[in-house]
């Protein structure tokens, strides 16, 4: 099984990275595409805005398609838009294949995170979905830094031509190892949405918005953030941002495990207690190399741990719908990102990076408040469904998995 989980977690690495990987080549591109570090920025919130707004439109447009079928039709499209976003050598044809890729990526990620929660068994599906977004959370502060050097040593259309190398190693791994995955029932758009009527649903795609507004809003500016820690030296950075990424990554795997024995509510206001003391620490952190590393694992811990506990919970709330659910919560993410920098931005005009730490918690605390709403009227018997909630069974993989319960 596991070969087969790090198929999709690569898909969601290069997703990610393709993401991401823009940020740190930007005055690159806009030298070589002949506009402004601005206009060069919307290169990022097009991928953004594209996965974001698709990703529940395409979960209702191939809800009747086989899920296998839906990866290799996303793999194909991420691998054809970043592929073009490299060698198109005009900014307006390069927008438009960079929102082709978003759509491959709104494909890839939330049925990624379907199929790893139906290969695995429900006392698995915390770890199995784990290990699919630990590309994820890799890939902000692993590969978009990678990306970066490549670009430095070659050009950044090297990068994006790597990346989209990436995207064609998965579709071949999908097409070689994964077995077929029972196919949801078909619904249109409107149904398969009606999950977000439960209040529960709502309120912790509410809170994924709100956490990562905030989480990102101070990434977006991590260069500035630590520029005392870092003495503006690009290495120092880029070894923080490893540390970071390694720690995230580590986060992502831990909280896969705890949400699985523990329950997804202690892991959920466990880590958003965690991150949001560190953000509102990191005025004064930030000031040294030490203090910065230690600041920078604890928010990759706990800040990426805080999105698989997120999706644990989606799944276990509403298994039926888990790929429009888990798609529902990356758009949250993606529309976190997209207005993160607008948000960042009007924080370092107005008060100075400084103070971005610190702002950010606000969001964090917001985020907290909305997910003790949402836990207030979660009864216990709710709690134990959690636990005993199953996706249909891959036969060749689990024949001998039954449902814990007989009613649900």
């Amino acid at each position: 099984m596991y070969r087969r989980l790090l198929v999709l977690a690569l898909g969601a690495f290069a997703t990610g990275t393709d993401s991401f990987v823009i940020a740190g080549v930007l005055p690159e591109v806009s030298t070589t595409l002949h506009v402004s570090p601005s206009a060069a920025g919307q290169l990022i919130t097009s991928y953004a805005l594209a996965y974001a707004l698709l990703s529940p439109v395409m979960a209702s447009a191939t809800a009747h398609w086989p899920r296998r079928l839906v990866l290799l039709t996303g793999l194909a499209v991420f691998v054809a838009g970043t592929a073009a976003s490299a060698l198109l050598p005009w900014y307006v044809p390069v927008l438009v294949a960079r929102a082709v890729a978003g759509l491959g990526g709104a494909m890839i990620v939330p049925t990624s995170g379907g199929v790893a929660a139906a290969l695995a068994a429900p006392e698995q599906r915390g770890r199995a979905m784990a290990v699919v977004l630990a590309g994820l959370s890799a890939a902000t502060a692993i590969g978009a830094p990678l990306g970066t050097a490549i670009a430095a040593v070659a050009n950044w259309r090297t990068t994006m031509l790597g990346v989209a190398g990436l995207g064609l190693i998965t579709l071949i791994g999908v097409a070689a190892l994964l077995p077929p995955v029972p196919t949801p029932p078909p619904l249109d758009l409107r149904s398969r949405l009606a999950p977000v009527r439960d209040r529960r649903v709502a309120l912790t795609l509410a809170t994924t918005l709100l956490a990562y507004a905030g989480l990102f809003s101070v990434y977006s500016y991590i260069a500035l953030v630590f520029a005392h820690a870092t003495g503006g030296n690009g290495r120092t950075l880029a070894a923080l941002l490893l540390v970071w990424g390694v720690a995230a990554t580590l986060g992502n795997l831990a909280a896969g495990h705890l949400a699985d024995r523990f329950g997804n509510r202690r892991v959920i206001i466990g880590a958003l207690v965690i991150v949001t003391a560190d953000l509102a620490a990191l005025r004064w952190t930030s000031a040294t190399l030490p203090t910065a590393v230690v600041a920078l694992v604890v928010w990759g811990v706990a800040g990426w741990g805080l999105l698989v506990a997120q999706q644990h919970r989606l799944v276990a709330t509403a298994p039926a719908s888990a790929p429009v659910l888990i798609g529902l919560n990356s758009s949250a993410v993606y529309v976190a990102v997209s207005a993160s920098g607008i948000i960042g931005a009007s924080i370092v005009a107005s008060t100075g990076a400084g103070w971005l730490g610190p702002i950010g918690a606000a969001f964090l605390v917001a985020a907290l408040a909305v997910t003790a709403i949402s836990f207030r009227n979660h009864t216990p018997a709710a709690t134990a469904r959690e636990h005993e909630t199953e996706l249909p069974a891959v036969p060749s993989l689990r024949a001998s998995s039954r449902p814990t319960s007989s009613k649900r």
